[in-house]
């Protein structure tokens, strides 16, 4: 962990200190020490809403575990069925196309 040695102290209103409590709350940030310190080396927080790559993250598992199965099946019975490769291939297809959003959507991220 860094070491921080150094103090820095600034007085605050009521007003001011309310605001800057709900800025936190807006970012989801409950430290304040780590709220100002970015907010002064920085002048900004940004606050990802990453459900959607959570999503992913889900289908891929739910595809890495189909994947798993069929395979499992291939080397027992020596043969797999086109359903399940076509099963596959679109649950792919899903995966790709909620990646492309994420990525379009963080892209325009300032």
């Amino acid at each position: 962990m860094q070491t921080r040695d150094k103090w820095v102290h600034f007085v605050m209103n009521g007003d001011e200190y309310e605001r800057m409590r709900r800025k936190m709350e807006e970012v989801g940030i409950r430290n304040q020490s780590s709220y100002l310190r970015k907010m002064a080396l920085d002048g900004y927080c940004v606050n990802l809403d990453l459900r959607d790559v959570k999503e992913v993250v889900s289908l891929l598992r739910y595809c890495s575990n189909n994947l798993n199965q069929y395979a499992k099946r291939a080397n027992e019975t020596g043969s797999i069925y086109a359903e399940d490769i076509q099963d596959l291939k679109q649950r792919q297809l899903e995966i790709w196309e909620a990646t492309k959003e994420i990525l379009a959507r963080l892209a325009t991220i300032t």
